[in-house]
C-alpha cells in the first residue's frame, strides 16, 4: 500500500474553529463528492496508521480537506505548514450519486459537513443545507453561494436552533436527502425519511487501511457486512442497518 502513495504540498492548513482545519494542497487531484484520501503527514511508523479525509472540494490544480483533530496522527497534520509535504492515498470509496434533480436536502453534524461543499458545487436542482454544530459553527460560508438556503442548529444554542438539526428538518419538503454525520444522527434522518423521500448516507467508521483489506470498518447492510472504505462511504438509506 505504500507504494501507492503520493506527494501533495501544502498550500495552507488553517485553523476554522477550535480543533477544525481547513487544509489545501497543490497538486493534479481527482475525485468525486463523497470520496475520501488516505493521509499521512510522518515518515516513521508510529502511528501506524493514515488518516481517512473526505475531499470537501477540488479546483484550479488543488484539493481541500476540512478535518477534526482528535488523535495524534491528525495533530501532527495540524502542525504542518505551507510548503510541506503530507503523503495520500486516494481518491478511495464509492460517492455520492449526483444524477439527481429537483428540491434537495444536505443534511450534516459537525465535521460531516466536510463533504457537501463539493456536493453543492456539482448538484443539479434547488439545494438546502442543515447543518448541526456543537455549538461553533463552521465552513458554511464556503458552502450559502451554492444553496438556497442555510438552516443551523447548535446544541448550546449560540446560533440557529437550539438542539438537534433534525428538529427542524421537515422530509416532505424534499425529493431527495444526502446526509452525513455521527451515526445517532444519521439513523434519526433516515426514520424520519422512511417512505417519504429517498436518503443517500455518508458514513462515518473507523477506518485502517482504507483499500478494503483488514476489515476493519464493516458495518451491517440489508447484503450482510460490508466495507465502509470499499463499498461505501455512501450508501443507499435503505441499505444500512442499526442495531438499536
Amino acid at each position: 500500500m505504500k507504494e501507492n502513495y503520493r506527494k501533495g504540498i501544502i498550500y495552507k492548513n488553517t485553523e476554522i474553529s477550535p480543533n477544525i482545519y481547513e487544509l489545501v494542497l497543490e497538486g493534479d487531484f481527482h475525485g468525486i463528492p463523497g470520496q475520501f484520501y488516505m493521509l499521512r503527514g510522518w515518515d516513521w511508523l508510529d502511528p501506524f496508521l493514515s488518516r481517512p479525509i473526505s475531499i470537501a472540494d477540488i479546483e484550479s490544480g488543488k484539493i481541500k480537506f476540512l478535518y477534526e483533530v482528535k488523535g495524534r496522527g491528525t495533530h501532527i497534520i495540524s502542525k504542518l505548514k505551507k510548503g510541506d509535504t503530507l503523503s495520500l492515498l486516494g481518491p478511495l470509496g464509492n460517492g455520492f450519486d449526483m444524477q439527481m434533480e429537483g428540491r434537495i436536502a444536505l443534511i450534516t453534524g459537525g465535521i460531516g459537513i466536510a463533504p457537501m461543499l463539493y456536493l453543492a458545487k456539482k448538484l443539479s436542482g434547488e439545494i438546502h443545507i442543515y447543518s448541526g454544530f456543537r455549538n461553533n459553527a463552521y465552513f458554511l460560508d464556503q458552502i450559502r453561494p451554492y444553496v438556497k438556503t442555510v438552516k443551523i442548529a447548535t446544541e448550546n444554542g449560540s446560533i440557529g436552533h437550539k438542539g438537534f438539526i433534525t428538529e427542524i428538518f421537515d422530509p416532505k419538503d424534499f425529493e431527495l436527502v444526502y446526509a452525513c454525520g455521527p451515526t445517532p444522527m444519521m439513523e434519526v434522518v433516515l426514520k424520519m425519511c422512511k417512505g417519504i423521500v429517498p436518503v443517500f448516507v455518508s458514513m462515518e467508521n473507523h477506518m485502517a487501511c482504507g483499500i478494503g483489506a483488514c476489515l476493519g470498518c464493516t458495518i451491517e447492510t440489508i447484503r450482510g457486512m460490508e466495507r465502509v472504505c470499499k463499498e461505501g462511504p455512501v450508501f443507499k438509506g435503505e441499505e444500512v442497518v442499526f442495531n438499536d
